[in-house]
């Protein structure tokens, strides 16, 4: 079973805009962080604001089967296989290989991480090459700054 604790709370406001014109609907969202909309609208019929509280995970326990990509890859993590060097860097100090975790290991999961640091992460994860257990490769060396 895959336990993962939520301690940091994000907050955002979600604010939809429903609007009426000739019979179409269109509607616009936007969420502080991006914005979306569809046909433009003329007449405002309903405007609503929602606080969403979402719950973010910092830190995880490997279980069974893990792996630094698979646990990007979830939902609750980062949604993106291509993040796991972040967890892979914030984590050096108790992982020697990045394709070799362990049940148990109780592992931090960064947040807020600048679109840099996210950037160079997925650029090593597309870019990393061949990798082999039980050794550190030397472009994981390179990554983590060493």
């Amino acid at each position: 079973m895959r336990q993962a604790k939520y301690k940091l709370l994000k907050l955002s406001t979600l604010a939809i805009a429903i609007a009426a014109t000739g019979g179409c609907v269109s509607a616009k969202v936007n969420t502080g962080d991006m914005a979306a909309e569809a046909a433009p609208a003329t007449e405002v019929v309903v405007v609503e604001e929602v606080v969403m509280v979402e719950e973010m995970v910092t830190d995880y326990t490997v279980a069974k089967n893990d792996n630094l990509w698979s646990i990007s890859e979830m939902g609750e993590i980062y949604g993106t296989p291509y993040n796991w060097p972040l967890i892979y860097k914030s984590n050096a100090s108790q992982i020697n290989d990045a394709d070799l975790i362990f049940p148990g290991q109780v592992l931090d999961i960064p947040r807020g991480s600048s679109q840099s640091a996210i950037d160079a992460a997925v650029m090593h994860a597309k870019t990393r090459g061949a990798w082999s257990l039980g050794t550190t490769e030397a472009s994981d060396t390179a990554y983590l700054g060493g």
